[in-house]
């Protein structure tokens, strides 16, 4: 199956009408962000790798060649190119897991006008989405003072391939697993669960309940405690603690979080049970994590869903694709709070004692000035491997102690990006 349809319409218009009229040259777009939404200090890039991946299958394929011409709209010379149309030209990118801010280019796209036109929704889509929820997941992370947090998005995520795209993006931005299988088996990521409310309601009692789950998983026995009764049923994780069963932890899914938290805590550390963990789910976001932290709330794990998988609070982000440079000529816009800046660019980063302090994006040629972005591809090869997930996870964790303190709480800042003529 082929990926090129995988575009708009007007994709595929504008570029019959360019060779029609002989705007054939090279072009230079630039992926960016315009503005951060107010609920983001930074964000993370992300999506190279499917972009990449999709774009190694970017073919058009007889069935498509054969709908399109039913559209009744391309000529039939414009379908033959279709039909032999590769990507030849050059792509640049800042690394997956670093840290950006609006206005710097996450990705440019150089080649001939038509072919990089063509590329504009397929790399807006790979790049806006997965960017949004990693950008999500570092700010979630940044607050979880090294508590261990984990993907439990799946079922809200909007499609399956969005939320196994989620799932990794998750992982590089700083989660420490995720419910995901699929996910764990494509990218290595470890998986977790626990047991859900119909498991408990199927057996007569929580005590049945949890000895069964014990037997079957003695090392893996996180116990949802919230089915009926919170406190009573941590009375019950106790007397099967006592009798030697083995309970790892305990989770809470449901009410006052933050007050049974500490309810439940305070019981097992006064039956000297304070090996047992709570982990809490629910509707967890970087503001409940940072308001039950800030409060000394004990919880030890978070598993983060909906408001991860949906980045509820910023669902979507003003990234564009704009024509910047054609045949070494500037391309710019002057529409009011739509201005874009010209030429092919680079960011070239600075620092104080380890710390960003500023950022510089230069016009550059053809031959990139040292910065954050790097070639990918180079006449339609990929010219560098693409590394892991892991090893993407560790460039990130690298890039957010890097940004100043504040901009890892959850008050707004500002970081000084200098575009330069």
């Amino acid at each position: 199956m082929g990926t090129a349809l995988l575009t708009d319409l007007y994709e595929l218009t504008m570029a019959q009408s360019y060779r029609e009229h002989g705007k054939t040259g090279t072009a230079v777009f630039s992926l960016f962000t315009r503005s951060l939404p107010p609920e983001r200090n930074f964000l993370v890039a992300a999506g190279l790798e499917t972009l990449i991946t999709k774009l190694e299958q970017f073919r058009f394929t007889a069935d498509d060649i054969a709908y399109l011409g039913t559209l009744g709209i391309f000529s039939r010379d414009f379908l033959t190119w279709l039909e032999q149309f590769r990507f030849s030209g050059t792509i640049c990118a800042v690394p997956e897991g670093t840290v950006l801010f609006a206005n710097e280019p996450i990705l440019q796209i150089e080649g001939p006008l038509p072919e990089a036109q063509v590329l504009e929704t397929l790399a807006l889509n790979c790049i806006h989405f997965e960017t949004l929820v990693a950008s999500k997941a570092a700010r979630i992370s940044a607050v979880g003072r090294g508590k261990s947090i984990v993907d439990f998005g799946f079922r809200r995520s909007h499609t399956t391939e969005a939320g196994i795209a989620a799932a990794r993006a998750a992982w590089i931005a700083g989660f420490d697993g995720t419910s995901n299988l699929e996910a764990g088996k494509r990218y290595g990521i470890p998986v977790v669960g626990t047991m859900a409310h119909s498991y408990v309601m199927l057996f007569d009692s929580e005590d049945a309940a949890f000895r069964a789950y014990q037997s079957s998983f003695p090392d893996r026995a996180i116990c949802l405690i919230d089915t009926y009764d919170t406190l009573a049923c941590t009375d019950t994780i106790i007397r099967l603690a006592w009798e030697g069963v083995p309970v790892p932890g305990v989770r809470l899914d449901s009410g006052d979080i933050g007050m049974l938290a500490r309810d439940v805590r305070e019981r097992l550390d006064a039956a000297d049970l304070a090996g047992i963990r709570i982990f809490v789910s629910s509707n967890v976001d970087e503001y409940s994590i940072d308001r039950w932290l800030s409060s000394n709330i004990p919880i030890d794990s978070f598993g983060v869903g909906t408001h991860f998988i949906t980045s509820s609070d910023a669902p979507f982000l003003d990234m564009v694709y704009k024509l910047v440079e054609y045949e070494g000529t500037p391309r710019f816009k002057t529409s009011p709070g739509k201005t874009t800046f010209p030429y092919r660019r680079q960011i070239v980063r600075h620092y104080r004692e380890g710390i960003l302090a500023y950022d510089e994006v230069v016009r550059t040629g053809k031959d990139l000035v040292p910065g954050l972005l790097e070639p990918v591809l180079t006449d339609g090869t990929i010219v560098r491997p693409l590394p892991s997930p892991d090893a993407i996870k560790e460039r990130c964790s690298r890039e957010i102690a890097s940004l100043p303190s504040p901009f890892r709480s959850l008050e707004k800042q500002h970081y000084d990006v200098r575009i330069l003529p």
